[in-house]
Parts: structure tokens; C-alpha cells; sequence
């Protein structure tokens, strides 16, 4: 017999979505993925231009066109997460 009991979790842990620094942690991570399998296989990505795919497609465009900002936010990113 399984008792299901409700756990209230610590204040300590969030959802990315409600903790600012996590939501951007994955928005770059999202870009850098879908900027590498873009360059990696193209066809895969650039097949979904609209829809919720499209998203993925967006996430490379601005990988590609926008790489060294990117790649600032990504180590102001390390830093910060090695600072904590």
C-alpha cells in the first residue's frame, strides 16, 4: 500500500520559469543547442519555420547572427553561477 503524501517544496527550489537567472540559463542553452545542431544538421532545423518548432529555428537565427553576444552572456553566465 503507497501513501501519497503532498510535499511542499523547500523555498530554496523553483521552477526555471519563476527564477530569473535559471529562465535565462535555459534561453542561452536553448541557443547554443539549436545554433550547433543547425550547424550540424541544417535540414533538421530549418524544415520548422512556424509553429512551436519554429521556435528552435528563431533560437539558431539568433545564435548565428548574434554568436558574439551570445557567447559574452554565456561566460557572464559561468561567472556568475562559479560566483554563488
Amino acid at each position: 500500500m503507497f501513501v501519497l503524501s503532498h510535499r511542499i517544496p523547500a523555498e530554496g527550489s523553483k521552477s526555471a520559469l519563476f527564477n530569473f537567472q535559471s529562465l535565462l540559463l535555459v534561453i542561452l542553452l536553448m541557443i547554443c543547442t539549436c545554433t550547433y545542431v543547425r550547424a550540424v544538421a541544417p535540414r533538421l532545423v530549418d524544415r520548422n519555420k512556424a509553429g512551436f518548432l519554429g521556435l528552435f529555428f528563431m533560437s539558431a537565427r539568433i545564435g548565428e547572427r548574434l554568436s558574439p553576444y551570445v557567447a559574452l552572456a554565456c561566460v557572464a553566465m559561468a561567472v556568475t553561477m562559479i560566483a554563488q
